[in-house]
């Protein structure tokens, strides 16, 4: 059984997001692993640019 409560809902579980097109990258919420606790974890913010890409 799956337990959606800890199931992260950014990539629905599966670790990995894509991009609109098409590239695959690690899940920068769950770094990966496709679960999500609430464990008071510190927040990352991202930067963008001005098309709303992320900077490495």
């Amino acid at each position: 059984m799956v337990d959606r409560e800890n199931t992260c809902k950014a990539c629905e579980g599966t670790g990995m997001l894509s991009d609109d097109e098409g590239w695959q990258y690690e899940c920068s919420v769950c770094s990966g692993s496709g679960t999500f606790y609430r464990d008071n974890q510190p927040t990352k913010v991202m930067s963008v640019d001005e098309n709303n890409r992320l900077l490495d």
